[in-house]
């Protein structure tokens, strides 16, 4: 049997600039035929910010399909129906961020630029591979109830951790922006990685602090739940609420529901042989 992800997968993506901001630094992108799923927040000058979060997205989007088409499994693997996820993922997150480290060395005006990002991919023995750095978040929806399945890499969720301030606190910080690692910014960066089982009817969303900033985590599970019927609904009132909340910053949503199950006897490499033809 060789199984689609498409049939087992729903994604939907919105982006919106905001109310205040005039133009736009999120980037974001999926593939559903291969269970992929990207989102980046941009940092820096005039419209640097822009070029970080493109340079991100496109770069690991197009690495992760390039690793695909030149594997060439071993007979292990093969047997085994696995490939090396995490390492692909480390290896483009790599690659991204040297390319943006090197476009802001070499031309003045992207100086000290960066982007936050967060990616998912799903795998097809209910799994999903989860990185991410910066602020930008992931959610789970399961049961009607909302997890953050991140951790923000913030000065503010340090000062949480450390018991300076309270989760209610930080809510009315001045620091709310201050991320403590972010993509591009120096020749090397950690990317946090986590893999978690999925379930069928599961929802997962990615978003940019325009909407975790501006949303509190009871409304957004209320509005997930609300829609949960029409992703492009859910998405629709998501960035709606950013926006009637001050909509301060540019607002990025990516949902991602669990149709069947994504088990199959094909691995994920025949997948995208499937997506290629």
């Amino acid at each position: 049997m060789n199984m689609n992800l498409s049939d087992a997968l729903e994604v939907v993506r919105l982006t919106d600039v905001g109310l205040l901001r005039d133009h736009n630094e999120d980037a974001i992108a999926s593939d559903v035929t291969m269970g992929f799923v990207i989102l980046a927040d941009g940092m820096g000058g005039y419209k640097a910010g822009e070029v970080a979060s493109e340079i991100a997205v496109l770069s690991i989007t197009a690495d992760l399909k390039e690793a695909m088409l030149n594997y060439r499994p071993s007979l292990e693997a093969a047997v085994l129906k696995k490939l090396p996820e995490s390492q692909l993922m480390i290896d483009a997150v790599k690659q991204a961020n040297e390319a943006i480290y090197h476009v802001s060395q070499t031309h003045s005006q992207c100086a000290g630029m960066g982007t936050t990002l967060v990616v998912g991919l799903f795998t097809n023995n209910n799994k999903l591979l989860v990185g991410h750095i910066g602020d930008s978040r992931m959610y789970r929806l399961r049961g009607q109830v909302l997890t953050q399945i991140t951790e923000d890499h913030s000065l503010l969720q340090e000062q949480i951790k450390l018991g300076l301030i309270t989760p209610e606190q930080a809510k009315f910080s001045a620091n709310r922006n201050l991320v403590t690692r972010a993509l591009g910014i120096d020749p090397e960066v950690e990317l946090e990685l986590n893999e978690y089982d999925v379930e069928i009817e599961d929802i997962y969303l990615l978003c940019s602090d325009g909407l975790s900033d501006m949303v509190d985590d009871d409304i957004i599970q209320s509005a997930l739940n609300e829609n949960s019927f029409s992703l492009i609904e859910a998405a629709e009132a998501l960035v709606q609420l950013a926006n009637d909340n001050g909509g301060k910053d540019n607002i990025s949503v990516i949902l991602a529901k669990v149709k069947n199950s994504l088990e199959c006897n094909s691995s994920w490499y025949d997948n995208f042989l499937g997506w290629l033809k």
